[in-house]
This record gives structure tokens, C-alpha cells and sequence, in this order.
């Protein structure tokens, strides 16, 4: 509508949001109608309509005709705005679009190539650590070569294919133990497999195969054997026995005979599994080390049983075997107070304990010392000491041993009833005399023992007189 100009047509209205053409249309007819007539006049309301939209268009020509110029003219200048605009857009896109290509020539291809340089040089450096450690590994294979070259004496594993072989051709267990050692560090390469470990993609190389296969395991398995036959061999008594008439001989003997047992102590404590969640060093337990005096301990416990059951039952047999019998006690004495001077050795997988001084640590601690190898083997045992051990477990499995031969009646059973009071004497003179340190021993405790053990005395004389006595 021309400004100034009035109107009877409501606009507001028709411009409202909520209007509703259906609404209209009845408020038209209610205008135009009475509610009470039957025939509807509905061409009143629709001319009134169509005067409306002649109004409405009328108003229109009259705008678009008095307003064409303005209109053109806005449109116009908006058209040309709006080229500018994108004449400049174009100009900026061209620009962005230049400076993408210049970029991409000069940073992303360069990233590209460097990204490729990084692949190669992360790989390079794999195959370097690699290579680092399979050179770790054949050095230590070479060195674990020329140690047992020194036990066997012929550059490698002895002839035996089940560790049991002879002694070594030159007693070297000091070699055995620098074997030992080279094992556990090859054992420590063969096992940090992990990402970013030392020993990663080891297990890929076929050389480290047939090393680990054909050197590391059997060595391994020799160097565990030889150190448990020196533990299984172990004995001072014999030597005290043998080397009575030749003092400087015997000595020797005896130091030897220490050596190797404090040699291959360390060997099957460095050879001992070490569990994956272990919380820290001092919480470590020698399995293989503790299995394998468990072992002799049982095999004297075992053998002493039996020859004393069969001496019972033929009785002039009874004093060599309550002989061998203390013999084998004092060996275990002997142990025991060897164990009881001898520190855990340093291992290669666990961080250097802090020490005053360097020297031995092995033999440097007085035996009272909690921190040796006497006490986990003490603790496995649940036992105060190793002779009380054999005693005690010797004692609980003799009764039924006794019983055995007095239920079968016969001269067995009479003898030993006749001869009791001798046989209860005879075994706490056993005892007391196997609870002593051999005379090859350079820690004899003289003057204490006896007092110490009357009650592993009378705990195995009655295992027999309960028996007896009844």
C-alpha cells in the first residue's frame, strides 16, 4: 500500500502468524449470514473475498509500479555488491589455494619423506638392538663355552647326554660357578622378550635357537648336575677318617671338600627359578638349592632308617651301623655349620646389595647371622637346626621300624628285649657323638655339644624303648 493511502483491509491480520484461512472464512460467513437460516448465502462472503484479492492486487501493480526504479536500482547494486564480494572471495580462495600448494611442496611431501626416514631409521635401529643382542648372546655362549671347557677339559659338554658324568677333568668348580652365572645371564636375554626389553625378537632368530637348544640347556643341566653331585657327595667325616695319620693332607681335604660345597651351593642358588612377581630380592627362595638339601637330607634320613632297622634285627651288625650312622650326623653338622657361614651370593638379576667393603661375602658373616643359607633351609625344614632334624625324623619313623620286628616275634625280638639297656645306651652314645662337628672341621665347638643334644637322646632312645619297654 502507497504510504498515506488508507485501507479497509485489514493486513495485521492476514500477516499474523496464527491466521487461519478456515477461520476467516467462517467469521466471513457468520458476518454475511444469520445463524438460524437454513439455505447459507455464500456468495456474499465470496464476493467480498474476491474484492479483497482485486483490492490486494491492485494494491501491488500500484507499488511494483510507483517502486520499479528503487527496486531495480537496489537489485542492481546488490547484484554488483555481491560480484564484488565473490571477485574477492575467488581472489582469497585462490590465494589459500596457492598457499595449501606451496605448503604441501614444502612441508607435507618433506613430512612424507621425513615419515619415511623415521620408518627406516625406528627399523635400523631394531635390527641394531638385534644385533646387539644376538652379539650378547654369542659372546656369552662363547664364554659359557670356554668355562665348561675348563671343568671338562675337551671345549664343551662332556659325553654324556644326561648330566652324569664323572667328576670334572680338573676339580674347577670355581669355573662351574662363572658357568652358572653365564647361564643366568643368557637365561635373563632369553626371557626380556617384551617391547622395548633387550630381548626382543630373540626368540625369532634361528641362531639363538640352536644356541639356547644345543648349548645353553644342556650346559645348564650339566653344571645343575655336577653341583648336586657335590652336595649328594658331600662328607668331612670320611676325610677325618682317612686322613688321621697325614694332618697337612687331611686339611687339605677338608678345605677342598668346603669349597666345593660352598661352590656348588651358589651354583643352584644362582640356577633357581626366580618367580615373576617376586616383591623384592630378600624375599627370594632358592627352590633348586632348598630341593636339593631337602634331597640329601632325606637320603641320609632314608639310608640311616634302613641299616639301623636291619641292624636291629641282626644285632652284631648294631655297631657299625649307629657308626655310620653319627658319621653321616657329623656331615650334616658339618652343613650346617658351612650353610650357616655362607651369605646368599650376589645374582646377576638382582641389584648389588650395599656392602662395608669389597672382599668375600660369602664366608664373612659369623653363623648366628640371620642373613645366610642356613636359615631358608632351616625354614623349609621347620626345624631350629639340621642335626636336631635328622634325629627327630629319624626317631619318628623308627618306632614303627621296632614294632615291626617285635610283632613278627622270633630271636629278632627276644635279642633285642635281652638286650635293651645296651641298646639304649648305645644310642645316645650315637647321638651325642653324631651331634659333633667331624675332626676335619676347623669350627669344632668342644665342650658344649653334649649338653646341647640330650634331648635328640632321649627322643631316639625312646623311639626304641617304648617299644620294648612295654
Amino acid at each position: 500500500m502507497a504510504e498515506g493511502e488508507p485501507s479497509y483491509i485489514d493486513y495485521e491480520a492476514f500477516l499474523d502468524p496464527d491466521f487461519s484461512p478456515a477461520s476467516f472464512a467462517n467469521s466471513l460467513v457468520l458476518a454475511t449470514n444469520n445463524a438460524t437460516d437454513t439455505p447459507l448465502d455464500l456468495s456474499t462472503p465470496l464476493s467480498r473475498v474476491l474484492f479483497d484479492l482485486q483490492e490486494i492486487d491492485t494494491h501491488i501493480h500500484t507499488l511494483t509500479t510507483k517502486s520499479a526504479l528503487p527496486l531495480l536500482t537496489h537489485t542492481r547494486d546488490q547484484t554488483a555488491a555481491a560480484g564484488h564480494i565473490l571477485q574477492e572471495a575467488e581472489e582469497q580462495v585462490s590465494s589459500v589455494a596457492q598457499g595449501y600448494e606451496r605448503l604441501e611442496k614444502e612441508v607435507l611431501r618433506k613430512w612424507e619423506a621425513a615419515d619415511e626416514v623415521r620408518i627406516a631409521t625406528e627399523k635400523s635401529l631394531a635390527t641394531v638392538r638385534l644385533a646387539r643382542a644376538v652379539a650378547r648372546c654369542l659372546t656369552l655362549g662363547r664364554q659359557l663355552e670356554g668355562q665348561l671347557a675348563e671343568v671338562t677339559g675337551r671345549g664343551g659338554l662332556s659325553s654324556g647326554n644326561d648330566g652324569m658324568s664323572p667328576a670334572p677333568a680338573r676339580d674347577d668348580y670355581r669355573a662351574l660357578e662363572r658357568a652358572a652365572s653365564t647361564i643366568v645371564s643368557l637365561r635373563r636375554m632369553f626371557t626380556a622378550t617384551g617391547l622395548g626389553e633387550e630381548g626382543y625378537g630373540l626368540e625369532k632368530v634361528k641362531v639363538i635357537r640352536t644356541l639356547r637348544n644345543e648349548l645353553v640347556i644342556p650346559s645348564e643341566n650339566m653344571v645343575k648336575s655336577r653341583a648336586q653331585q657335590a652336595i649328594n657327595r658331600f662328607t668331612m667325616s670320611s676325610i677325618s677318617a682317612s686322613g688321621g695319620a697325614h694332618g697337612q693332607s687331611g686339611y687339605k681335604q677338608a678345605r677342598d671338600a668346603r669349597a666345593r660345597l660352598s661352590s656348588a651351593t651358589t651354583i643352584l642358588y644362582l640356577l633357581s627359578p626366580i618367580p615373576k612377581d617376586l616383591p623384592t630380592a630378600s624375599d627370594f627362595q632358592p627352590e633348586l638349592l632348598l630341593s636339593t638339601f631337602q634331597g640329601y637330607m632325606h637320603t641320609a634320613i632314608m639310608t640311616s632308617l634302613n641299616a639301623l632297622s636291619r641292624s636291629l634285627s641282626m644285632l652284631p651288625s648294631l655297631d657299625k651301623t649307629l657308626s655310620d650312622i653319627s658319621v653321616k650326623c657329623q656331615d650334616i653338622y658339618a652343613l650346617e655349620s658351612i650353610l650357616g657361614s655362607l651369605r646368599p651370593p650376589s645374582h646377576p638379576l638382582f641389584p648389588p646389595a650395599p656392602t662395608e667393603r669389597n672382599g668375600d661375602q660369602r664366608e664373612s658373616q659369623p653363623r648366628g647371622n640371620k642373613n645366610n643359607l642356613l636359615q631358608p633351609l632351616l625354614a623349609a625344614l621347620d626345624t631350629p637346626s639340621l642335626p636336631s632334624h635328622f634325629w627327630r625324623t629319624l626317631a619318628s619313623s623308627l618306632t614303627l621300624r621296632v614294632q615291626e620286628i617285635v610283632n613278627r616275634g622270633g630271636v629278632s625280638a627276644r635279642t633285642l628285649r635281652s638286650n635293651r639297656d645296651r641298646l639304649k645306651k648305645d644310642i645316645k652314645e650315637c647321638v651325642l657323638r653324631g651331634s659333633q662337628l667331624p675332626a676335619s672341621s676347623d669350627k669344632g665347638r668342644s665342650g658344649i655339644d653334649t649338653g646341647n643334644w640330650e634331648r635328640e637322646a632321649a627322643v631316639m632312645v625312646s623311639a626304641v624303648a617304648s617299644v620294648l619297654d612295654r
